[in-house]
């Protein structure tokens, strides 16, 4: 009789070997460490002096005395300064907003009896396989007056087929009887979803939620077609425009499209930047991660 009749466990049940535990050890530690290197060269390098990084010729891999001068510089211009309330205010009204409209259509359309449930449902995933366009969506920005407003930057990503789908599958999943008894006991449907379905739901709608602020945080695209004031843009354009592009920081008082007259960026100050745009996401993580894989499974097998 083999092993694995007399412990009763499935194959992926059994303890693996001790090579295999220290394969998998390594490999995991690999991981990690691709994952922390680049940030930790991103946040050493942003703290190093500009002496310290012309020495290196690069990234910073070995601290040689720590200094704040690359954000103090950042901060005394208001450019990023604004930058980050921007995309603060955006992404907060913007994941509120997508979340509270993904949330009531998936859950319509999780119920059978909703008015036009199929044409919408149809509409809904019809979206994955078309797209708009990038033309007739300038041109219904443009028509609708939110060029040059902070609703072009939420507006036209407010809601994505592929999170309302994953919701809709979650909702089909409660169980049928538990809503029927909420019915009988008089409860109406946004009583029903309020208290029951979401409380339910904590865990993909945290997911949901993340993706949705995530996208918020770092969209860039909308804020180029659709913003020439550069007092109104996002850290992830200023971002691209003074780390990838290279180009000088717009100051907030030259005016509706020009670029102010400042030093050409330095490494420490881009890095500096970009670590401003990774902390966000690094904070607000852990406290959804929990939340993350059970969302995600549930969301997208069930139903």
């Amino acid at each position: 009789m083999s092993l694995r009749k007399v412990s009763g466990l499935a194959p992926w049940e059994e303890p693996g070997s001790v090579a295999g535990r220290i394969g998998k050890g390594g490999v995991l530690a690999l991981i990690v460490l691709a994952v922390l290197l680049p940030l930790y060269t991103i946040v050493l390098t942003s703290l190093s002096s500009a002496d310290t990084v012309n020495r290196v010729g690069g990234l910073v891999l070995v601290p040689d005395g720590i200094t704040f001068d690359a954000y103090r510089q950042i901060f005394s211009d208001s450019v990023v300064s604004r930058a980050v309330l921007v995309s603060t205010g955006v992404t907060v009204a913007g994941t509120a907003i997508s979340l509270g409209v993904s949330v009531l259509g998936a859950y319509a359309l999780s119920r059978p009896g909703t008015l036009f449930h199929r044409p919408i449902l149809f509409c809904v995933l019809l979206m994955f396989v078309f797209f708009p366009g990038l033309i007739p969506t300038y041109l219904m920005v443009a028509s609708l007056g939110l060029k040059d407003t902070y609703w072009s930057l939420i507006l036209p990503s407010a809601v994505s087929a592929f999170n309302v789908v994953v919701l809709r599958a979650f909702f089909m999943n409660i169980p049928k009887e538990l809503l029927d008894s909420a019915r009988i006991d008089g409860a109406g449907e946004f009583r029903i979803l309020w208290r029951i379905a979401l409380p339910l739901s904590k865990a993909v709608t945290a997911v949901i939620g993340l993706f949705y602020a995530v996208g918020y945080w770092n969209a860039w695209f909308n804020a180029m077609l659709f913003i020439d004031d550069t007092r109104m843009w996002p850290l992830a354009l200023v971002l691209r425009s003074y780390v990838v592009d290279s180009n000088p920081l717009p100051t907030a008082t030259v005016g509706v499209s020009g670029f102010g007259h400042v030093a050409p960026p330095t490494l420490a100050i881009k890095m500096a930047i970009v670590a401003i745009a990774v902390l966000p996401a690094l904070v607000i993580y852990p406290f959804v991660q929990r939340h993350f894989t059970k969302g995600v499974i549930i969301g997208a097998i069930k139903g």
